[in-house]
């Protein structure tokens, strides 16, 4: 589910500061200890959702998220308001083609395991195979963060030189909006320049969005829409919460008001335009046009200077 909704669902604000690096940690009890996945177990292209099975919040085989499990788990894990987790589910539960479906699946065999020879045993998968959030171009998309594309062949497991991609946008030790959002575009950039098959729509704009705006909303500050780049690093490349690097879960429920004030930041972040105002503005921040500029413009038109 790319730890997505539909854009106008994915912020969250938050009054709170950073966890405290030097705070005591908070660990989560024995039952939601991080496992990673058994060689039965079923992980996707969602890094969040994979988090969460890693930890037990929703089933550890990945199999079967019904409504009732996700919107439990969802809480639990991020604190996150019962309508909106039901929103994401009711977004995520179209992967699974059945009629009237009431679970689907987080699609592959473990990250670190090849997909075995032998068929490997159904834990609510469709008849005909069907791996519901790996499915191309239904939630999962070109030009994730962390994946490479479908066009490559394996689309749901962490691939470092994707993500390498987009680390080289998180100039800081604190990630901003614009951080993120240089490096969605620069896996745009990427995706659309080397694979023939780039697919782009304006509903993979949406999953996209909410993609982008995940750690914001999971780990960092969504009023200043902030977040510590070591948090983000340590959550995607262990697929695991960030407890040991003194990160616990937020106090305040998040809600779909919430949601969408960091998806109208990352939105506008994603504008390469700067305002007229910026260009036109001189150190007396009075605007007084660009008339060395329109000279030049002349010039290189071979203009005479009264036109």
């Amino acid at each position: 589910m790319k730890f997505t909704i539909a854009a106008t669902t994915l912020s969250f604000a938050l009054a709170s500061a950073f966890p405290q690096k030097n705070a005591q940690v908070a660990m989560p009890d024995d039952i939601h200890a991080w496992h990673p996945a058994g060689i039965n177990d079923l992980r996707g292209p969602c890094p969040m959702m994979n988090t969460l099975a890693n930890h037990g919040f929703i089933p550890r085989n990945g199999g079967n998220i019904t409504k009732q499990n996700a919107i439990k788990g969802l809480a639990d894990g991020l604190n996150f308001d019962a309508a909106l987790a039901s929103l994401m589910w009711d977004q995520a539960i179209i992967a699974n083609p059945e009629p009237n479906a009431t679970f689907f699946t987080l699609c592959a065999t473990p990250s670190s395991l090849p997909k075995p020879k032998t068929k490997r045993r159904k834990m609510n998968t469709d008849e005909d195979g069907s791996e519901h959030l790996n499915q191309h171009n239904v939630l999962e998309h070109d030009a994730s963060l962390s994946r490479m594309d479908a066009y490559y062949g394996n689309n749901h497991v962490f691939n470092p030189e994707a993500f390498a991609t987009s680390t080289r946008y998180w100039t800081d030790e604190t990630l901003t909006a614009n951080m993120l959002a240089n490096s969605k575009l620069a896996r745009m950039i990427e995706s659309r320049a080397f694979n023939p098959n780039y697919t782009f729509t304006a509903n993979n704009e949406q999953f996209s969005l909410g993609e982008v705006a995940a750690p914001f909303i999971a780990f960092g500050n969504t009023t200043s829409v902030t977040v510590p780049r070591d948090l983000v690093l340590y959550f995607f490349e262990h697929e695991r919460l960030p407890h040991e690097l003194g990160w616990s879960k937020k106090n305040e429920t998040m809600t779909l008001k919430d949601i969408l004030n960091v998806v109208s930041s990352i939105r506008n972040a994603t504008s390469l335009l700067t305002p007229e105002s910026a260009s036109n503005q001189t150190a007396d921040g009075e605007s007084h046009g660009i008339p060395e500029g329109a000279q030049v413009a002349r010039r290189s038109l071979h203009l005479p200077g009264g036109v």
